[in-house]
């Protein structure tokens, strides 16, 4: 599949999906997608949860828009990460989203520090100081989290 990256054996992101990723994803063993998109984005496809359920895959989405991201919100996220069926494929627009939300519940779960994350964002090709709010938010969000345990 095309705009897809693996982040580990349970976790893939990825942009946004087409209804033929939807069976491609079904046939190469997934379990189940989220979908970090607000409907209001432009490319939202409306018709998206029966499409992926046609294919035979367990749909989850809770919207995350890029300027509006909270610790609740995030939280709720990384909640959602651990409870689905896995493998999961986690999409949104252009896959940075699902980007930071994987490699946030990777972080908080297995104590990844802020430079590791954004070294594996690096790698998974992604620019980590495009947007300097969210990495700030990622940064500390993360070192709370770590703080707690």
């Amino acid at each position: 599949m095309d705009n897809v990256k693996k982040v580990n054996e349970e976790l893939t992101i990825a942009g946004q999906l087409t209804p033929e990723q939807f069976q491609q994803a079904a046939q190469e063993g997934f379990k189940s997608i989220l979908n970090l998109r607000s409907p209001l984005e432009q490319g939202f496809l409306s018709d998206e949860q029966q499409q992926v359920e046609a294919a035979g895959l367990e749909y989850f989405h809770i919207p995350v828009k890029p300027n509006a991201i909270s610790e609740e919100l995030t939280t709720g996220v990384l909640k959602q990460i651990d409870e689905l069926p896995k493998p999961t494929l986690i999409h949104c627009a252009a896959g940075m989203r699902a980007a930071t939300m994987a490699l946030m519940n990777l972080a908080t779960r297995q104590g990844l520090t802020p430079e590791q994350v954004f070294a594996r964002t690096t790698e998974l090709g992604f620019d980590s100081n495009a947007n300097p709010q969210l990495k700030q938010f990622i940064e500390d969000y993360i070192s709370g989290n770590q703080l707690k345990k």
